[in-house]
């Protein structure tokens, strides 16, 4: 014998709604999975503003008792499953092959749960979460265990791991642009600029009282006052400011390769072009005697002239190398630009006042010519920067514009499916108000139609 239907509520927690929200804004998509009826499931989607496209078990593929996974499940149904918002009236091993066939589809897929018939799927999701108060074996399977209620703690480390990328993508460029420019500006100085026969040849007539090498060189302690400074610049990026990206990032490494050898040759090409001018100063029609900074200089001054280039150069390429864009696009952080001003300023002031032999100061004219020179070079790397960006990115080269334009398909794809779900429950009150309101039309039809029939007997006299 039936006596009643007893209802219950199991609504959402207050912030999951404000989670999903937050993924989508980063570019991550969210699935339902769950056992419960189609019908929840939508009016739950339809409730955290999700799309309401909820697929049964007869749109999935057929459970294997055997174990078995078919290496075309994501070929044969990841189309269905990647355009779906959810799934319900599902088994455990509907939730693991809907993870493998994702992940066949090239998708790195994480997925959460706190029961026993999570655990396959979240030991097979390239990331496997196991959320506050799940049983032991979802513990067991999972990659990351949550201490605390709620998911939106799972946003936060997707923030904060492309936060990271970026800077780890921004370090990988300074370093090798650095180190590109110091080990092919010393080859070349070696091997092609000959200090004797330079500045001998320069102006035979003139008198070189010092004793010139055959080879461009600088003393050691100089190339480890550039490196000592350039390290604490390198540690300062750890802390630079940087942007998210709203989409999953990926290593390009030959775009990363391209853009920062191409800081480097930009670097290396202004050395070696202000140590030639050096070297060729005891020239009568010298460039820098003809604009007053430097006329028929020491091999010790032309050696101080070029430790400052290359250490003001290197603390500058860190601001062209931290952005896609113009080096003012995006702020530094403070920590950075404070380590890299820091950088430069003993780097200017030891070449003012060099304490030991090997070399000798310069004079400020100078040192203002190599600032000014620095600059100028420095704002022709991040120009070209910015075009060797731009090149790679039409040429595509390994896939980035496509994979971006791709993610935009996608987001526009999520973006009209939520908008639909909204509607659709628009469509759907407005409905039920129409049927609610031809209710109250009939009534007051009917209503009327009785009073009627009353005042007609009234008159007849019928009371």
């Amino acid at each position: 014998q039936m006596l009643g239907v007893l209802p219950f509520l199991a609504p959402p927690r207050h912030d999951t709604k404000w989670t999903i929200d937050r993924s989508y804004e980063y570019g991550v998509g969210v699935k339902m999975i769950t056992g419960d009826h189609k019908v929840i499931a939508k009016e739950t989607c339809r409730a955290l503003g999700m799309g309401t496209n909820i697929l049964g078990v007869e749109s999935l593929p057929d459970v294997d008792t055997s174990g078995y996974i078919p290496e075309d499940v994501g070929q044969r149904y990841g189309e269905v499953i990647e355009r779906a918002d959810g799934f319900a009236q599902v088994f455990p091993e509907h939730k693991f092959l809907i993870t493998e066939a994702l992940r066949q589809r090239g998708f790195k897929v994480g997925m959460t749960g706190d029961g026993v018939n999570d655990a396959p799927a979240i030991k097979k999701a390239d990331i496997g979460i196991a959320v506050d108060g799940a049983t032991d074996a979802a513990r067991a399977a999972a990659d990351i265990v949550l201490t605390t209620p709620g998911l939106g703690v799972i946003v936060d480390a997707i923030v904060l791991s492309r936060c990271i990328f970026n800077r780890m993508k921004n370090y990988v460029i300074y370093r090798i642009a650095c180190t590109f420019q110091l080990l092919v500006f010393f080859f070349c100085g070696v091997m092609f600029l000959h200090p004797d026969k330079i500045m001998k040849s320069s102006d035979p007539e003139a008198p070189i009282d010092e004793e010139l090498p055959p080879y461009f060189n600088l003393p050691v302690v100089a190339l480890i006052l550039i490196t000592i400074l350039n390290d604490g610049t390198i540690i300062s990026i750890a802390y630079d400011f940087v942007t998210p990206s709203n989409y999953p990032e990926k290593w390009h490494l030959n775009v990363l390769f391209i853009v920062s050898t191409w800081l480097g040759m930009v670097a290396v090409f202004s050395s070696i072009l202000l140590l030639y001018l050096g070297l060729n100063s005891h020239h009568p029609d010298s460039f820098l005697a003809g604009i007053g900074a430097g006329e028929k200089m020491p091999y010790s001054e032309i050696q101080m002239m070029i430790y400052l280039k290359i250490s003001l150069s290197d603390f500058l390429t860190v601001f062209a190398a931290r952005t896609r864009g113009t080096f003012y696009s995006r702020a530094p952080g403070r920590l950075l630009l404070a380590a890299a001003c820091f950088a430069m300023c003993v780097s200017t002031l030891l070449s003012l006042h060099w304490p030991l032999q090997e070399m000798t100061s310069i004079r400020m004219s100078m040192v203002a010519f190599v600032w000014f020179y620095c600059v100028v070079w420095f704002l022709i790397q991040d120009v070209t920067k910015v075009a060797v960006y731009g090149l790679l990115w039409d040429a595509d080269l390994e896939c980035a514009r496509s994979e971006y334009e791709a993610q935009l398909v996608r987001a526009k794809d999520l973006h009209t499916s939520r908008e639909d779900a909204k509607w659709e429950k628009v469509d759907k009150r407005l409905a039920q108000l129409e049927e609610e309101n031809s209710k109250l039309k009939k009534m007051f039809a009917a209503a009327h139609t009785s009073k009627m029939a009353t005042v007609d007997l009234l008159a007849n006299g019928g009371y």
